[in-house]
């Protein structure tokens, strides 16, 4: 493991004292009918001798038909500060382009003051008296948003509320009687099904595209509290917001995101789960905001080394870096080390599984913990604290002469002094120098770094260092902060 395998590890962990510190109605087939028509009709064209060349596809004519009338584009102005240093029609050009000047010379200046922006998105009708589901990112800093229907009718909207940490934001209509989705469980969703998206791509009102969910639960960086549906539906600008359809025909996620270069589609789309923005909504409707729970914690994700560093039989859980001083995990005697394997009785199978299970809760429950600790399973009892905002962390590493050498990692160590402690927030060592051929240096420790712990044991001396690392034969995990992030680096020392 070299710096940028740290570096890429770093980036990997969850900040969570923010967060912890989020049937077919065409032929009318119940369940998991249209497939077993499928199943059916290949049989059928087999027994006839024409198998070989049955080829069997979902029909989703019914799906749009039923589903496609609550399904709004949704047009937004606003504005914004002008940008005199542009070129009008050519937005972001930038001056070291060769075609700059002479566009700039041939096109009129840009205005002064302010300009209305104008954006295009999707939606869809939750409530027949006008509650509608769209993207947070659709209507933010919105001045103006007109709900289109596919009757033609236009209204004006009014945004109830926005959450933007799972990108969803609930509008008002004032209408009666209007056309409704259906909404599904995405827990019931397998990867590999069919399913249909529909909205307004590029202002193309009630297009259809069709696909199937490539996977579940994805953790999207910076969405931390959102297990993201991956499809492989074409979803392009004008789309996001609308819904995504199973083929019951019932809504199991909104379309938010997409994976491109190029600004269009590229074969990887997300989708908020419903059941995910009903609750977003549920809360803004009730309260006018969203609460989330919280744990307090920092954690990581487990690899094989890690695994094998802690005594795990397989990677697994979330890997508990830092505890947030006055937190509900501290107060619960959660500790840096542990791994959170199961949480109120639903297993925690990656780092990623944890945010939103802990954020879907209400400040104040009482939830139970399963930890891995010292190669034992331990149950921890918890009460769920708020959401709060997040404090960045920051601050830089001080560097002094006084050192210890430590043989086995290939590192000069030495204790921080009590100013440094206060000033970085933790106990520990700082790393000097590191040898560029030694344990140290291939797990990417670099000079700056802090050592906290090995294998969850405090160090506050080489002597302790040298302690620790002298009883683990093959592995050791070393608890680093850096640039005020803590971290487990799991280092090779046999």
């Amino acid at each position: 493991m070299n710096t940028k395998a740290i570096t890429k590890r770093i980036a990997h962990v969850i900040i969570l004292s923010s967060a912890l510190a989020l049937g077919y109605e065409a032929h009318a087939y119940p369940n998991d009918a249209p497939n077993q028509a499928i199943h059916t009709a290949a049989a059928n064209a087999r027994a006839s001798g024409h198998g070989s060349a049955f080829i069997a596809l979902p029909d989703f004519t019914g799906i749009v038909a039923k589903e496609g009338p609550a399904v709004v584009n949704i047009s937004v102005s606003a504005k914004v500060a002008a940008d005199d240093s542009g070129i009008p029609g050519f937005p972001g050009m930038s001056p070291d382009d060769p075609f700059y000047q002479f566009f700039r010379h041939f096109q009129p200046p840009a205005p002064h003051g302010t300009i209305t922006t104008r954006a295009l998105g999707s939606g869809f009708i939750i409530s027949k008296n006008g509650i509608i589901l769209t993207n947070a990112h659709v209507v933010d800093h919105a001045d103006k948003v007109i709900v289109k229907l596919t009757d033609q009718r236009e209204f004006r909207a009014k945004v109830i509320g926005e959450d933007k940490p799972s990108d969803v934001a609930v509008l008002k209509i004032n209408a009666d009687n209007l056309p409704t989705v259906t909404i599904g469980d995405p827990q019931k969703v397998r990867v590999g099904q069919w399913v249909v998206a529909i909205g307004s791509p590029f202002g193309f009102q009630n297009s259809v595209t069709a696909g199937i969910v490539s996977a579940k639960s994805r953790s999207l960086p910076d969405e931390g509290y959102v297990p993201f549906l991956q499809t492989d539906v074409a979803v392009n600008p004008g789309k996001s917001g609308g819904p995504l359809i199973d083929a019951n025909g019932e809504v199991i996620g909104i379309n938010s995101q997409i994976y491109t270069r190029s600004g269009g589609y590229q074969g990887l789309s997300f989708a908020i789960p419903i059941d995910v923005a009903m609750n977003v909504e549920r809360q803004i409707l009730a309260h006018g905001k969203v609460s989330r729970g919280r744990l307090g914690v920092t954690i990581q994700p487990v690899d094989e080394e890690l695994a094998q560093t802690f005594g795990l039989d397989r990677p697994e859980g979330a890997l508990v870096s830092s505890v947030e001083k006055d937190s509900p995990a501290e107060k619960a005697g959660i500790k840096p080390g542990d791994i959170i394997i199961k949480f109120n009785g639903r297993n925690v199978s990656s780092s990623s599984d944890l945010p939103p299970m802990v954020a879907e809760l209400e400040p104040g429950t009482n939830v139970s913990l399963v930890v891995w600790r010292k190669d034992g399973s331990k149950t921890i009892a918890l009460r769920v604290g708020a959401l709060a905002t997040a404090v960045a962390a920051n601050g830089n590493t001080p560097k002094k002469t006084m050192k210890h050498a430590e043989g086995m990692l290939g590192m000069d160590v030495r204790p921080l002094t009590p100013d440094e402690r206060k000033q970085v927030g933790t106990t520990g060592l700082v790393v000097e120098n590191v040898d560029e051929n030694g344990a140290a240096a291939r797990a990417g420790i670099e000079p700056g770094d802090i050592v906290i712990a090995v294998n969850g044991s405090d160090v506050n001396s080489g002597k302790e260092l040298r302690t620790q690392v002298a009883r683990h034969k093959r592995h050791v995990a070393l608890l680093i902060q850096r640039n005020g992030q803590q971290v487990f680096v799991p280092v090779r020392v046999g």
